[in-house]
């Protein structure tokens, strides 16, 4: 769970992707030979989802999504917490584990596990339903073992005899890293697979593993490769949080079923749109058994019983592009209020098959934020294609004509002070870009945004913008990026925040001249550029845009009849190119059929 480090997805791509041996022992790829179905209670629930919780959910899940082959049921991160609230971490938590510093169940929230039963009953109940368990675990050892210097189950040592001190999770406090090159730490994740086994679970989640990808990391995958082999029963293994680094393609596919690809993924239109580069660069390394995972589907209710904020258009670009990369579909919204439009989204026939059937998936073009991928269909000279409109109001800016550009600005607090003359101007676009540091946190805001002439003062945070993107979270008036409330300097304070890579446009109102502002970097790790634009009336922000894939250019001659999976409708019959008008953020789905002679 939670949070960007370092862009090593970016950095992943720059290295070779053989960089880490990898073992050759992949037995365990039978457990997964399709993409895995599944609900997650973290999109919901974060970290206080709780026994009875997850029965609704199981109860809901089986009626509503089991049929359409969606079975594995996760409970994610804190179950070991009594007294977890929303999607953060307490550093003085207190947790619940057994006398070998393994983490079991609280009480609080799963009564069933008391007498040492653990999640068995749980399992059991979930079981019943004919679905799989599945649960989150941190890697390493809890700390509160290592101060208590509890034993470590089958040696004769002691958890401060195999924690890593100086390997920590950078957003979880609970944890520290295992030196699995031991006999010793290798036994301890033994001893909590093996109990993981015991109580019934099918599905492990492991946080904190795949980034950086270290040695560190790197021995405890190992080591937790090895032990659920050695308990015989067929456990998926999931690794997170992303970015994965490419360079351990080989590696990461040899020792886990899935792999996340990217931090948390939520409802956020920038976090969709960088999903299209990380799937494309992962394609040498998707195949049965194995699946770079875009995370979880936050739609339908999520946090706590909001609706997403994808728009139905965003929402058929999510689906098909997690479709037809083959990512694992992991639906995250609540399962006992699932909307008709949600259900239909998530159990569509056709897109399942695209999803769980097709081969050969990947890119053929992307020109502009206009993006085409295709796959094969085993068996069959037909073919999937997916057509998606990823266009913003703005992309088509040349910023390179910028009326003002900063130079980089970086580390929490730095400012630069803009003033710009809008006279004549139709529209106003405040951008922000990446200072090319390596780092993600590119937290901004723009403080005291106004416009002055003869018509007075008038802040921008008290008209609508026409547009507005953000790289991470969203742009707010008054308030961060991520929903807090804007402060510099420890001071409330007046205007928009916004992350990296960001474009706000504004109609430019009558009786104004000038605009200024100063811009703000709001984290230690933020690097940006920031700049302004003025429209004199040249920008054209078009609704929709035509996508269209060449039929040569993935393998297809003469006639081809193709038909809309999303709507079940036949089209027509196309030569040469088949191409549809599509929406800013939207997509479509299809199903090409060479025409017999």
């Amino acid at each position: 769970m939670k949070r960007r480090l370092i862009s090593v997805f970016v950095l992943g791509i720059l290295m070779t992707a053989t960089g880490l041996k990898a073992q050759n022992n992949t037995g365990f790829w039978k457990f997964a030979t399709h993409p895995p179905l599944g609900w997650n209670s973290w999109d919901i629930f974060g970290t206080t989802v709780t026994e009875q919780q997850i029965k609704e959910q199981a109860d809901a899940m089986a009626v509503h999504l089991l049929p359409s082959g969606y079975k594995y049921l996760t409970v994610d991160i804190q179950w070991y917490e009594p007294e977890a609230k929303g999607h953060y971490y307490n550093p003085k938590a207190i947790l619940t584990m057994d006398e070998y510093g393994r983490l079991t169940p609280g009480l609080k929230k799963f009564p069933s596990a008391a007498d040492g039963k653990g999640f068995k009953p749980l399992a059991d109940y979930v079981h019943s339903k004919g679905l799989k368990f599945g649960i989150h675990i941190m890697r390493g050892i809890p700390r509160q073992a290592v101060e208590k210097n509890t034993p470590v189950l089958g040696t004769t040592v002691k958890a401060q005899d195999i924690a890593l001190k100086n390997s920590i999770c950078p957003w979880n406090p609970d944890m520290y890293g295992v030196d699995a090159t031991k006999p010793e730490g290798k036994a301890y994740y033994n001893s909590i697979i093996r109990m993981y086994a015991d109580w019934g679970v099918d599905y492990i989640k492991v946080d904190d593993i795949s980034r950086p990808y270290d040695k560190v990391q790197q021995a405890e995958i190992e080591a937790i490769r090895k032990a659920i082999d050695e308990t015989g029963r067929p456990i998926l293994l999931s690794l997170s949080p992303g970015a994965t680094p490419v360079r351990a393609g080989d590696h990461v596919k040899t020792h886990a079923n899935l792999w996340r690809i990217t931090d948390d993924f939520w409802d956020r239109w920038g976090l969709l749109l960088a999903m299209f580069e990380r799937l494309d660069a992962w394609t040498p390394f998707r195949g049965p058994g194995h699946f770079p995972d875009a995370d979880m589907l936050p739609i339908g209710i999520i946090d706590f019983n909001r609706k997403t904020n994808f728009t139905p258009d965003e929402q058929y670009t999510l689906m098909s592009l997690w479709a037809i990369g083959k990512s694992p579909l992991i639906f995250g919204g609540d399962m006992t209020k699932l909307d008709a439009f949600t259900k239909e989204m998530l159990t569509n026939p056709e897109m399942l098959k695209v999803n769980q059937e097709s081969v050969n998936n990947r890119q053929v073009s992307r020109d502009k934020n206009l993006v085409v991928w295709t796959a094969d269909i085993p068996g069959s000279k037909d073919k999937y294609v997916a057509l998606f409109n990823a266009q913003s109001k703005g992309d088509n800016i040349n910023f390179d004509n910028a009326d003002y550009a900063s130079p980089v600005i970086a580390g929490n607090g730095s400012s630069q002070k803009v003033e710009v003359s809008v006279k004549n101007g139709k529209k106003l676009v405040l951008f922000v870009k990446d200072g090319g540091n390596g780092f993600d946190w590119d937290h901004v805001a723009w403080i005291d945004p106004v416009l002055t002439g003869p018509k007075g003062t008038l802040k921008l945070t008290d008209i609508k913008w026409t547009s507005a993107s953000a790289g991470w979270g969203e742009a707010r008036v008054n308030r961060t990026c991520d929903g807090q409330p804007l402060r510099v300097n420890n001071q409330p304070a007046n205007g928009i925040g916004t992350h990296a890579e960001s474009v706000i446009i504004y109609e430019l109102p009558e009786g104004y001249d000038t605009f200024s502002a100063t811009g703000v970097v709001t984290k230690d790790e933020g690097s940006v550029v920031f700049g302004v634009w003025v429209d004199k009336g040249s920008i054209d922000l078009p609704g929709k845009a035509s996508v269209s894939v060449d039929f040569n250019a993935i393998g297809m001659k003469g006639k081809i009849k193709v038909k809309d999976l999303w709507s079940h409708k036949d089209l027509g019959v196309f030569e040469k190119k088949f191409g549809r008008d599509l929406p800013l953020h939207g997509a479509g789905l299809y199903r090409l059929t060479p025409v017999k002679k």
